[in-house]
């Protein structure tokens, strides 16, 4: 069994550039810990789903809270489950469209398969809002 934790956080000033560099350091990062998961940013908000050992997870977590580019962490979920949902990425930014509208379809086109339906619903509630 591992861990799974999805969480959100506010970060209202970040540029394009910032997400990128977070990105590129959580995929990095990630891969040397045996963490997965995804990450989406709406302009305002970050919902993160990470996945792993309980002890990286905790360590990489105090991490995060102290990252002064958000702040508002709020732990959303926090389960064990029997496999990761997303096994081949140290961290995959989701994109999201900038019309409501097409949010929906493009996400269910980028979610992994082996998500759960709540987590699923979850995300999938986060990137319509605005």
């Amino acid at each position: 069994m591992i861990s799974q934790y999805l969480y959100i956080s506010t970060a209202p000033s970040l540029s394009r550039e910032d997400v990128d560099a977070i990105l590129a350091a959580s995929q990095r990062n990630n891969a040397a810990r045996g963490v997965t998961g995804l990450l989406l940013y709406n302009g305002r908000n970050f919902l993160q789903l990470l996945e792993g050992e309980e002890s990286e997870l905790v360590s990489l977590m105090v991490k995060i809270s102290h990252d002064s580019r958000h702040t508002g962490i709020s732990m959303i979920d926090r389960r064990l489950v029997e496999k990761r949902a997303c096994p081949n990425w140290a961290m995959r930014r989701v994109m999201i469209a900038e019309s409501v509208e097409k949010r929906r379809d493009l996400l269910k086109a980028d979610l992994p398969e082996g998500l759960d339906a709540q987590t699923s619903k979850i995300i999938t509630n986060f990137v319509v809002l605005n």
